[in-house]
């Protein structure tokens, strides 16, 4: 038997996709969800992690439903697992492409995704927004199984 040939993948390693009506009852909903199959798959991420991950679902979610539900009634979430990353990415049919502007102090809202990019960031890890083949976008966010927060190194 030749045990020096290529492992397959680890147990938790793989790609899930759900869809879900472009609706507030969608965000606790695709949270929940996140958070179910991280755990039924077994998958050993951080509390950190975790954490991150299920704000950014939140705060991905809830922009497709505030933003592009008039365009697309329903929104797809897709979780996939690597041996040391995860990434989650909501996606819908709107065409507009968000780009994530400065903070306006006067408003209330619209810093959902300053919030994913800084958390990103802060994980270590990855986020961008992408045309869809079918002229929408998918936002997505990839971060490290295991939470090492960056730590930018003094200059000088």
């Amino acid at each position: 038997m030749d045990e020096t040939g290529p492992a397959g993948p680890l147990p938790y390693e793989g790609v899930w996709r759900f869809t879900a009506p472009a609706v507030d009852a969608s965000v606790p909903q695709a949270r929940h969800a996140v958070r179910d199959l991280l755990v039924r798959q077994g998958v050993p991420v951080s509390d950190d992690v975790t954490h991150a991950l299920l704000l950014i679902v939140s705060e991905l979610v809830t922009n497709a439903v505030r933003h592009a539900a008039v365009v697309s009634p329903e929104l797809a979430v897709e979780v996939a697992v690597g041996p040391e990353w995860v990434r989650v990415a909501v996606e819908d049919d709107h065409p507009y492409r968000p780009t994530a502007l400065e903070t306006d102090h006067g408003r209330t809202g619209g810093r959902g995704l300053l919030l994913v990019r800084e958390i990103t960031r802060e994980a270590g890890g990855a986020c961008d927004v992408a045309h869809t083949a079918s002229g929408g976008k998918v936002i997505w966010a990839a971060l490290p199984l295991k939470y090492t927060p960056r730590q930018d190194l003094p200059t000088g």
